[in-house]
């Protein structure tokens, strides 16, 4: 990436100095990459939460990748003998995403899809956010938009195994999960998963919160709501989370959203 469309930071996350660093977006991004260069870190409880769940050898999948934050904090965790797949379909976020895997020497750990997870393999429009390049959404939406390649998690994955996944896709959340569905049964025993939960979101991508809740609900995790200001897991049960999402869905320009985390909460959690 050119220095003119990037900078390089150097992360600053407790309990992981490993010497990571991150080429942002230098304008243009309101938000990940401006707190990124500001504080070294992005959503640090969730990020927290990677550390903890992630060990030597495991699997981490990161869908909505964006420029590799995440992605890198994974690879960081799952060590040599780990794998992470990381999927992107932006052309920026990608480039970047594929910049900064090389950056700290983890092509050997990760393998990116320059492709948006999804229920089928084909194509779609890809909606642009104009100043928040990690809110661009499938969903029909103001503004330009740009082709991009859709593909089912299971197709593109295979046969394989799964400890983490972090589904974060500006309410495709629904179609995602759908597709990802056979290898996150396979995987459902020892499965942890951190998923945006958006309902205005997925109502506009054709889906809704319950139906969300209803198909995660079939793995039979438990779920929490990702508390991100008390740094904590607050469990709820798969009712609450719908009516929730049914309150949210009453009020259709409310834009209210939190993460849920499921299955077993890592330590100190």
């Amino acid at each position: 990436m050119s220095n003119k469309l990037s900078t390089q930071v150097a992360l600053s996350i407790p309990r992981l100095d490993a010497g990571l660093k991150l080429e942002v977006h230098s304008r243009g991004d309101t938000h990940i990459s401006e707190q990124i260069r500001k504080e070294g870190i992005w959503e640090a409880f969730e990020t927290e939460l990677v550390r903890r769940s992630l060990k030597p050898g495991h699997a981490f999948l990161d869908a909505g990748a964006n420029l590799g934050y995440f992605t890198i904090v994974g690879a960081q965790c799952v060590g040599e003998a780990g794998r992470v797949y990381a999927f992107e379909p932006e052309p920026r976020n990608f480039a970047l995403l594929q910049s900064n895997i090389a950056l700290n020497g983890f092509e050997g750990r990760v393998t990116a899809f320059q492709q948006a997870l999804s229920d089928r393999t084909g194509a779609a429009q890809l909606y642009l956010h104009p100043d928040n390049l990690g809110d661009h959404r499938l969903h029909a939406d103001d503004g330009s938009s740009i082709r991009v390649d859709l593909v089912s998690g299971a197709e593109a994955l295979g046969d394989i195994e799964l400890n983490l996944v972090k589904v974060d896709v500006q309410g495709a959340e629904y179609t995602a999960i759908l597709g990802l569905m056979p290898l996150l049964r396979k995987s459902a025993a020892g499965l942890r998963m951190i998923v945006e939960l958006t309902p205005r979101a997925l109502r506009k991508a054709g889906s809704s919160g319950a139906a969300l809740i209803d198909s995660l609900e079939t793995l039979g995790l438990p779920f929490a709501i990702v508390d991100h200001l008390e740094h904590r897991l607050v469990p709820h049960s798969a009712e609450e989370l719908r009516q929730w999402c049914n309150n949210v869905d009453e009020y259709p320009d409310d834009e209210g959203f939190m993460n849920i985390f499921m299955g077993e909460p890592p330590t100190d959690c």
